[in-house]
């Protein structure tokens, strides 16, 4: 266990801005790369859930507790990712309707 004094400084962590432009770049990734990944994760808790319901359903020593939890984290993400594919869409429909 690390004790941590109010009278010892601690190191200060830079902001992302505040890194130099090297660093940055060096582990940037896509719009198309970032969307594809969150879809991955979004996909896992669905399997993840499911997957704890059906042992759940058998049986098998699994807590309901655990299984809710995962549940919820499942349709929340779900959630998130419609209202955020619903803004995606208003916004490309709001910039198609500008005028150039």
């Amino acid at each position: 266990m690390v004790k941590v004094s109010l009278l010892t400084p601690q190191p200060l962590a830079l902001p992302k801005a505040a890194e130099p432009a090297a660093v940055r770049e060096a582990h940037t990734t896509t719009f198309g790369e970032l969307l594809k990944e969150k879809l991955l994760e979004v996909n896992r808790l669905q399997v993840e859930a499911n997957e704890l319901t059906n042992q759940f359903m058998a049986g098998e020593p699994i807590d309901l507790h655990t299984v809710m939890i995962a549940a919820e984290k499942a349709n929340l993400a779900l959630q998130l990712t419609v209202q955020i594919r619903n803004k995606l869409l208003e916004a490309y429909q709001e910039i198609s309707r500008m005028q150039i």
